[in-house]
C-alpha cells in the first residue's frame, strides 16, 4: 500500500439470523436450531440430521478474514493506480530553481556559493516587483530634485519586516544598484554602503525630470545561513517637465570616450546564445581591458516597455581579445544593453539597442 494511505473500515456483513452477543457474555458455540436455542450436539452424542451444520463462530471468523483480505487487495490495486509521488522529484506546481539575473554560461539560472536563486519574472526578466522571495525593497520616501545632486537611501526587509543586514559579497560587492530613466537614458551602476541599521545609501548625480527605475541586485543571507539571490525594483520620481527620448536604432557597435565596443551574435528567445564583445582604441587595436568587480566586463539589459532586468556576467577569462557573455532573451522586443568595462582604472559604459524577434 502506498505510504500514508488509509483503508476505510470494512463493515463485514452478517446473516439476518446471526445472534448478537452483549459485552461480557460467554462465547457462543454449537449448532443453531430454528427456534434459536443453542444445542451442544457433542454433549448429546448425536449427529445433526441432514447436511453438516456450520459452526456460527467459524462462519463469523471466515467472514472477518475474508473482508480483511479483500481490503488488502483493494488497497494494493488503488496503490498501483495511484503510485506515490517521487520523493526525490519536485512537488507538483513548484518551479525549478532559476536565476533572478542571468550569469554565463547558462540560460538564466545561477547560484552563488550554494545560494538559492529565485525567479523574479515569469519569463526570466527580473526587477519587476518590489517584493520577491520573502524580501521587500523599501525605497526612499519623497522625490528627488531635478538638476541637483542627491542621495539614494533604502532598506531591504525580510518577511518579518526586519531590516536585512547580512548580505553575501557577489562580484566584489554586497549590493549592486542600477538606476535608469524609463526611456532607458541616464543609466548608472552604483555600489552603496550600508549602515548598522541596514540602511543603504549612495550619492546620486543630478537627474533629469521624469520617472526613474532603481534595481537592487543582491544576495541576502537568511537566519539559517541560506543565501537567496534576487533583484527587486522600484520607481523613483524626479519632478519637472518630462520629454522622453526615442530609443536609438539597433546597432552592434557603440563609441564611448574614444573606444569602440562591438559584439557579434544574435540573442534568441529562451535559448542561451554567446555574444562576443571586443573593445578597441582609437587606432583599432584591442583595448587592454582590466578586471572590474571580478570580471572583464559587466552587461545589463533592460527591456523596453516594462523595464524587465537581465544582469549577465562574462566567462571567467577573455577569449583572445574578446569577452563572451551568454545571453538568453526572455521574450521578443527591444532591449537596451549597457556594457561596463575598465581601461586605465576608468570604468566606461557602452550602450546598445538590441531587437529580438
Amino acid at each position: 500500500m502506498p505510504p500514508g494511505a488509509r483503508v476505510a473500515p470494512v463493515d463485514v456483513a452478517r446473516s439476518d439470523d446471526a445472534p448478537s452477543r452483549s459485552e461480557g457474555s460467554a462465547p457462543y458455540s454449537g449448532g443453531f436450531t430454528p427456534g434459536g436455542d443453542a444445542v451442544d450436539g457433542a454433549a448429546r452424542g448425536t449427529a445433526p440430521a441432514g447436511p453438516v451444520a456450520v459452526d456460527r463462530e467459524t462462519l463469523r471468523l471466515a467472514l472477518v478474514v475474508g473482508g480483511l483480505v479483500l481490503a488488502v487487495l483493494l488497497g494494493f490495486g488503488l496503490g498501483r493506480l495511484n503510485p506515490p509521488a517521487n520523493p526525490t522529484g519536485p512537488a507538483a506546481g513548484t518551479a525549478p530553481a532559476g536565476g533572478d539575473h542571468s550569469h554565463a554560461p547558462g540560460t538564466g539560472a545561477h547560484t552563488h556559493d550554494g545560494a538559492t536563486v529565485t525567479q523574479g519574472g515569469g519569463d526570466g526578466a527580473t526587477g519587476l516587483s518590489i517584493s520577491s522571495a520573502g524580501y521587500t525593497l523599501v525605497p526612499p520616501a519623497g522625490d528627488l530634485s531635478a538638476g541637483r545632486a542627491g542621495e539614494l537611501r533604502f532598506q531591504i526587509r525580510d518577511d518579518q519586516r526586519r531590516a536585512v543586514t547580512r548580505f553575501a559579497v557577489v562580484h566584489d560587492k554586497p549590493m549592486h544598484v542600477i538606476v535608469v530613466r524609463r526611456d532607458l537614458t541616464g543609466y548608472r551602476h552604483l555600489h552603496p554602503t550600508m549602515s548598522a541599521d541596514g540602511t543603504w545609501s549612495v550619492p546620486l548625480m543630478p537627474s533629469d525630470p521624469g520617472s526613474w527605475r532603481m534595481y537592487a541586485d543582491f544576495t541576502a543571507v537568511a537566519d539559517d545561513g541560506r543565501q537567496v539571490a534576487t533583484v527587486l525594483g522600484a520607481d523613483l520620481a524626479v519632478p519637472g517637465g518630462y520629454a522622453p527620448r526615442p530609443l536609438p536604432a539597433p546597432a552592434t557597435s557603440a563609441m564611448v570616450d574614444g573606444f569602440t565596443a562591438a559584439y557579434t551574435g544574435t540573442p534568441e528567445v529562451g535559448r542561451a546564445v554567446p555574444l562576443r564583445f571586443r573593445v578597441t582604441g582609437a587606432a583599432g587595436a584591442a583595448a587592454p581591458l582590466e578586471p572590474y568587480l571580478g570580471a572583464y566586463g559587466h552587461l545589463v539589459a533592460l527591456r523596453e516597455g516594462d523595464l524587465g532586468y537581465l544582469h549577465v556576467h562574462p566567462e571567467p577569462a577573455p577569449d583572445g581579445d574578446a569577452v563572451t557573455f551568454w545571453v538568453t532573451a526572455p521574450g521578443p522586443g527591444r532591449y537596451r544593453m549597457f556594457l561596463d568595462f575598465q581601461v586605465g582604472g576608468v570604468v566606461r559604459t557602452a550602450e546598445f539597442t538590441l531587437s529580438v524577434a
